[in-house]
């Protein structure tokens, strides 16, 4: 299948590198955000765009018959998205794969798989400690931000801090900065710091991870525990979930089901390369 990349910032460059590994996939090119979309010749476009670009360009794609992979990562926004997506790929018989990294995206999955094997529980999501490239993708939009790292501290049972280190702009006021900083949406709910540094290169590390914990009931039965733990390269870890849902876009499409999709709506096995004969037998 063809593959083409749509913006080539770290989940960008992490995905071309994914392709090539891929033994069923090519490159069919690399483009930026000021690009012709209509020139674009591929079975599958990955949206590696800043999340609150995602929608416009994933429409137009879509809306030509193109299936997408995106990393849109509001979570309190996605099934909008979806919703909006979903009637362009039913009009135009596609599939878009949304919010296609690891959280969300594969660490959902392993929720509803632990939800399932006991229903009723709590799960706690704990991020980090690492920089999180929505968020940080999100500071440098600021007006008057040169350059912005933001790091996510787990506090343990879903509560994070945020640690925003960032470069002003030549005459930017901090606390003007800081304030807009903290009304994002991305850090309006949670505790954040906003800190000036002279360089944010001298800081930078894209290191990840998260610590999934469920305690719940199978049956009638308590004291069920289960916990999930990663450590991880943020963007190389993202480029890979996008381009294993690429391939189960593709795979959708060729079976008919059309419409835009989670991954927890989304057939394990579609994700892998190989025959449905092999991988039973190898996982199963």
């Amino acid at each position: 299948m063809k593959v083409a990349i749509l913006g080539y910032g770290n989940i960008g460059r992490a995905a071309e590198e994914a392709i090539k590994a891929a033994p069923d996939m090519e490159l069919a090119g690399i483009f930026h955000h000021n690009d012709c979309l209509e020139c674009i010749d591929a079975d599958v476009v990955l949206v590696a765009t800043p999340t609150r670009e995602v929608q416009k360009f994933a429409t137009v794609l879509a809306a030509r018959g193109i299936c997408t992979v995106d990393s849109f990562d509001i979570h309190g926004q996605i099934w909008s998205l979806r919703e909006s997506l979903d009637a362009v790929c039913q009009s135009n018989k596609t599939v878009s794969v949304i919010s296609a990294g690891w959280d969300p995206g594969s660490d959902s999955m392993i929720r509803a798989l632990l939800m399932a094997m006991a229903p009723k529980g709590l799960t706690y999501t704990n991020f980090g400690p690492g920089r999180s490239m929505g968020h940080t993708v999100a500071a440098k939009a600021i007006k008057g931000v040169k350059n912005a790292l933001s790091m996510t501290i787990p506090l343990g049972t879903g509560i994070h801090r945020r640690m925003v280190y960032i470069e002003l702009e030549e005459g930017a006021d901090f606390k003007t900065v800081e304030a807009a900083i903290l009304a994002d949406d991305y850090f309006a709910h949670d505790e954040t710091h906003v800190i000036p540094v002279a360089s944010v290169d001298q800081l930078n590390n894209v290191a990840h991870g998260v610590n999934l914990v469920r305690s719940g009931v199978s049956g009638e039965t308590h004291n069920q525990r289960f916990e999930f733990n990663m450590e991880i390269n943020n963007p190389a870890l993202t480029g890979q979930v996008m381009v294993s849902c690429a391939r189960a876009a593709m795979r959708m499409k060729e079976r008919g089901v059309y419409g835009a999709k989670t991954m927890i709506e989304i057939a394990p096995i579609d994700l892998l390369p190989g025959t449905t004969e092999t991988l039973v037998k190898a996982l199963v």
